[in-house]
């Protein structure tokens, strides 16, 4: 219909926007660069279709008889899906089914194949077809039989030792059979009635398919409404990033080149922290050499006078006694170590390098740096000035971004989908009301065929019936006292109504077993060769077989849908990606019926956008990163002469000691020698001395001390900064004029490389709808959950809720069938008990004669003869199969 295709032509829009511009230019260069939008957009979510159809069942129960249906079927039928050779059928019988045809090698050979993957089939039908025939043959002959007094006919019961066990065992087994048979009507009877209740379940299956087809033309329309609108989302960015042409483009050229520039410049600045480390280094170095130097001439007098004044104290007389002359030569014999160690006044002076530096500082180098970096991070705002033209061009831009919008909202209203979607709405609601019309008939009918299903199991149980009472009665009237002829009115109508049974087991087993039969041939085929195979989705393999229906036509769906057989769409497939909700786009292939690349050049990909970058123009050879000062200053500091300190000198004298001895070690020795002295004048004066070597250490050396640490490390640093000190002040210079090298000679390349990249940034937005429009389409816009919804409702109604059931009423009453042989068989065997019989074998006592021997008597209606003495034979043989006849009767 035209609706359909309309609906059909309104799905495929997406293309529009889903595919992407690959297939723009074959010759085309590849592009070397494609920068990422400077963010992802976000479009929001496709208003999602919420379908109500869960095509899920569970028989709960009953499951059970279904489980084991299914055994009984893989049992009779465990060959596999016959694939293969139903293709060859359907290929080789197309223009129909002839005879002749049938003659040929290639059908023979089909045939065979198909019977022997029937031979389950065919053997068990052949059984039911051959019950159904013999049974009603054999109850006649059976009946003619007993009419002659055959066949269990004769009104006469034979006297056995083990009557009473016979009977038992014939009243279990037949109580047994008609156990297993009541267990075989309630299976079919739940079978029956599962039907019933499923086919009431089948009206809501229809109702939600029908509303998730509603929906789901409802849905369609607002779906794509939404992925038209979001075009203005990708537009809108667009002229937003337009509009910020010189912080965007700017700062992409900044970005760069900042790769270049800022390192340059940060070592420029560094050097200029160096040279105020320098200069603070060079002071430090100058005082501590000053302090070093009073300090050193200051210690040398204190240490001479301290030694001479300790010398006069052992010169004492209180020295010659022998016991103290060995402390104090020990004592003399250390004053040489109270001298100086380090000499500073021989150090080369710093002042003449430190008023280079100094001078060197009068130029602020780090302002001039910062300058240069100023210079270098007004470039977005030297590009928005310099392309003031493309800000002028926005409106035309913009006419152009409308005029895309407008192309494609009038590709998606140029098709009647309103009214497509109407006409498939109306048909939907008429179709629902066509099957809703017929559900007074399916009712109906279901009920004339449960009735039907009924009937056929009260067949069953109207045997049931008579077996059951004639146990009732013939137990319950049974009376061991009784002879065969003298038994009950209650024992007899027992044994009368297992016969009726058995009449009536005649009479319908062969109708039941004919219904049987044709419900399993065709439930059972039915199940192995279309449930089964729907399944497990090999029925598709064979739907998508290629060329299956015509020679020339590849796939039949596509050829049916869109009249190109050609197409990869398979019924699988369709089946596969519904069933994963996948959009409806996606599953038909739509894209392969329309040339998207056109409409793509025309619409979403537009070259002349990119004819109004042409023009840019952005010129950065204002841009200045070092002035001619700062230049002169990092060259002046190179050559201030801080190279040519004598650092080894001065690390040779900082790594003396400040004297020759700890001063402290020596104190404490000296008191410790002290105390060895007797006590009196000469011990005082030595601890005196002691005490002033503590002072001066602490006075004269402890502030030594820290000027020569300062000195020390304000000498590796200029050491180490002064290293290589030309060498670095030209690589900087080196790499500041790489710099504005670049910026000023191949500036012109990075603005135009940055500038296309800024374009392919723009269309990275209109890519990234594009994206999005092919995923929504893919797995949101329209999904076609419902049409595998339909797909799993025909086969839950079709194969659980009927098939299953059908099969399941045809195992239950095809158990009962058979096993209304053994209850034939235990109910004639029985009913002989029960019965009250014509005659009947006795035994008298002939006690009066004196003969002590046993004799017959048959009783016929009351007459009591007693037997002749004369046949021997008789009285020794007394369970005779015939009653005795005499001459005199």
């Amino acid at each position: 219909m035209l609706w359909t295709r309309w609906l059909v032509l309104l799905l495929c829009w997406g293309a529009t926007s889903g595919e992407q511009q690959a297939d723009e230019s074959d010759g085309a260069p590849p592009r070397q660069r494609s920068p990422p939008p400077v963010e992802p957009l976000d479009f929001g979510f496709v208003p999602a279709a919420v379908y109500d159809t869960h095509a899920y069942y569970e028989p709960g129960p009953i499951g059970i008889l279904f489980h084991m249906v299914h055994a009984f079927l893989y049992a009779i039928q465990p060959n596999p899906f016959p694939k293969e050779m139903i293709v060859k059928v359907i290929q080789q019988n197309m223009g129909g089914i002839k005879i002749e045809e049938w003659r040929k090698p290639d059908n023979v050979v089909l045939l065979l194949q198909w019977i022997y993957y029937e031979v389950g089939f065919l053997t068990c039908a052949t059984i039911g077809i051959t019950f159904v025939v013999l049974i009603p043959i054999i109850g006649m002959c059976f009946c003619v039989c007993r009419c002659c007094e055959n066949c269990g006919g004769e009104m006469h019961q034979r006297q056995r030792k083990n009557a009473d066990c016979q009977r038992g065992f014939y009243t279990a087994s037949l109580v047994a059979t008609s156990i297993f048979i009541i267990l075989g009507v309630l299976i079919a009877y739940a079978a029956n009635h599962n039907v019933t209740t499923q086919i009431k379940s089948t009206r809501r299956l229809i109702n939600t398919n029908m509303r998730d087809l509603k929906t789901f033309a409802n849905n369609t329309p607002a779906q794509v409404e939404y992925l038209t609108a979001q075009y203005t989302t990708a537009k809108n960015k667009v002229l937003s990033d337009l509009d910020n042409i010189g912080p965007l483009l700017g700062g992409r050229i900044h970005s760069q080149l900042e790769k270049e520039v800022v390192p340059s410049l940060d070592t420029a600045l560094r050097m200029a922290g160096a040279m105020r480390e320098t200069k603070e280094a060079l002071e430090n170095v100058s005082s501590s050499l000053e302090v070093l130097q009073e300090g050193t001439a200051k210690l040398q007098a204190s240490l001479s006078g301290e030694r001479a004044s300790l010398s006069n104290t052992l010169s004492d007389p209180a020295c010659t006694n022998g016991a103290v002359s060995h402390t104090c030569n020990t004592i003399r014999s250390t004053l040489a170590q109270l001298g100086i160690n380090a000499d500073f006044s021989e150090l080369p002076d710093v002042s003449h390098a430190l008023a280079n530096v100094n001078t060197v500082l009068k130029t602020d180098l780090s302002n001039i740096v910062q300058k240069g970096y100023s210079s270098f991070n007004d470039t977005p705002k030297l590009v928005h000035e310099q392309t003031k033209n493309i800000v002028s061009a926005l409106p035309r831009v913009k006419g152009m971004l409308d005029k895309i919008g407008t192309e494609i909202n009038s590709f998606s209203k140029m098709f009647p989908v309103q009214e497509s979607l109407v006409n498939f709405t109306n048909f939907l609601n008429q179709g629902q009301k066509n099957i809703e019309s017929y559900y007074s008939q399916v009712d109906q009918l279901d009920f004339y065929r449960w009735i039907g299903c009924v009937a056929a199991l009260c067949m069953v149980v109207l045997v049931l019936a008579f077996n059951t009472l004639g146990l009732l009665c013939g137990a319950c009237g049974y009376d061991k006292q009784a002879t065969p002829t003298t038994r009950g009115c209650l024992s007899n109508t027992g044994g009368n109504l297992l016969m009726a049974g058995v009449g009536f087991s005649f009479i319908f087993a062969w109708v039941l077993m004919a219904i049987v039969t044709t419900l399993f041939v065709v439930g059972g085929n039915v199940e192995k060769l279309i449930c089964e195979p729907l399944a497990n989705r090999q029925l598709f393999k064979i739907i998508d077989t290629p060329f299956l229906v015509h020679p020339a036509k590849k796939n039949f769906l596509p050829g049916m849908l869109f009249q190109n057989p050609n197409i990869d769409l398979t019924l699988g497939s369709l089946y596969r990606d519904c069933h994963e909700n996948n959009g409806l786009y996606h599953s038909l292939q739509l894209e392969t019926m329309f040339n998207i690349n056109s409409f793509l050049n025309r619409t979403v990909y537009n070259k002349d956008l990119a004819k109004v970058f042409e023009s840019v123009q952005v010129d950065l050879q204002d841009i200045m990163l070092l002035e001619q000062a700062g230049r002169d200053n990092l060259i002046n500091f190179a050559n201030s002469g801080v190279g040519e300190i004598d650092y080894e000198a001065y690390l040779a004298e900082v790594n003396k000691g400040v004297t020759l001895v700890d001063l402290l070690s020596f104190s404490t020795d000296l008191e410790a020698q002290a105390d060895q002295l007797p006590r009196g004048a000469l011990e005082n004066a030595l601890k005196g001395h002691a005490s002033s070597i503590r002072q001066i250490h602490r006075e004269q050396v402890v502030p030594m001390l820290q000027a020569m640490s300062t000195l020390s490390q304000s000498i590796k640093q200029l050491q180490r900064m002064s290293n290589n000190l030309p060498v670095k002040v030209t690589n900087i210079l080196s790499a500041i004029d790489a710099a504005e090298y670049l910026i000023t000679h191949n500036a012109s390349h990075v603005v135009k490389r940055e500038t296309k990249g800024y374009i392919q940034s723009l269309e990275g937005y209109f890519k990234q709808y594009r994206e999005w429009v092919k995923n929504s389409l893919t797995a949101e816009v329209a999904q076609c959950k419902p049409i595998s919804n339909i797909v799993d409702s025909m086969e839950i109604v079709a194969c659980s809720f009927i098939v299953d059931s059908v099969n399941t009423f045809w195992f239950g009453l095809g158990g009962c069938c058979i096993l209304l042989i053994p209850s034939i068989i235990f109910s004639v065997k029985l009913a002989k008990y029960y019965r009250r019989m014509d005659t009947e074998d006795v035994f008298e006592d002939m006690g009066n004669t004196g003969n002590h021997g046993e004799h017959m008597c048959d009783i016929r209606r009351d007459l009591a003869v007693v037997s002749s003495p004369y046949y021997d034979t008789l009285t020794r043989f007394p369970r005779a199969s015939a009653p005795p006849s005499y001459s005199d009767w």
